[in-house]
């Protein structure tokens, strides 16, 4: 069982940055794919950003370039910085861990509560 919550969501204007952290229970972190997730018109959620076990990265493209994942193994925890916010960017921000190194959301068995991102313009 893991247990995730996230914080450092809050209002921002267009061109600021934000850094979203992802706390993790348990004792596995190291071996779960973690990625990050935002709703989207027409799909429950989106991918945003993954960060696999052995550490590699992938991003959404309306994302690469201004976002950054990093994962923390010490501390059990996954960071998604966000920068030249976007107010397209607006949404609930999910954090959600895997066995299994996709970018599809069905996969994910865990989820945290998620953390809001408003960007005004």
């Amino acid at each position: 069982q893991v247990q995730l919550i996230e914080s450092g969501g809050g209002l921002v204007q267009a061109g600021g940055s934000l850094r979203l952290s992802c706390a993790a229970s348990g004792r596995t972190f190291t071996s779960y794919t973690m990625a990050w997730f935002r709703p989207a018109p027409g799909k429950e959620r989106e991918f945003v950003a993954i960060t696999w076990s052995g550490g590699g990265t992938y991003y959404a493209d309306a994302v690469r370039g201004r976002f950054t994942i990093s994962r923390d193994n010490a501390k059990n925890t996954v960071y998604l910085q966000m920068n030249s916010l976007k107010p397209e960017d607006t949404a609930l921000y999910y954090c959600a861990a895997s066995t299994i190194p996709t970018t599809s959301a069905a996969a994910y068995d865990y989820w945290g509560q998620g953390t809001q991102v408003t960007v005004s313009s």
